[in-house]
């Protein structure tokens, strides 16, 4: 009998525009993938998603209490992640300083 040890995640990592050709967006797209190196357009939308998967973390702490136990902990936790990432300064550690974060910022 064979069983399966391993099982993967298919999900996906990126999110593809909503509009597919946009001029505006594909010439800022095609001049950030020559700045930084970048192989594909799926690069820039990964980090796009996974700012925004951020924000909206972030966004979802705000509306609770500010002495609500799960903002407490999972605010310090985000908090503590933007400041490893460089993304957020030490002194403006608040959850207000993660959602002024944009895809301009991390150009």
């Amino acid at each position: 009998m064979v069983t399966c040890a391993h099982h993967r995640n298919y999900r996906l990592t990126f999110s593809t525009p909503r509009r597919p050709y946009e001029r505006e967006r594909l010439d800022q797209e095609l001049r950030i993938c020559g700045e930084y190196g970048l192989r594909n357009k799926r690069e820039i939308w990964r980090v796009q998603l996974v700012l925004a998967k951020i924000r909206k973390a972030a966004r979802e702490l705000l509306t609770l209490e500010e002495t609500d136990p799960r903002r407490i902990f999972q605010g310090a936790a985000i908090i503590r992640r933007m400041t490893r990432l460089g993304l957020i300064s030490e002194e403006d550690k608040k959850l207000d300083s993660i959602l002024e974060l944009s895809q301009y910022y991390i150009e």
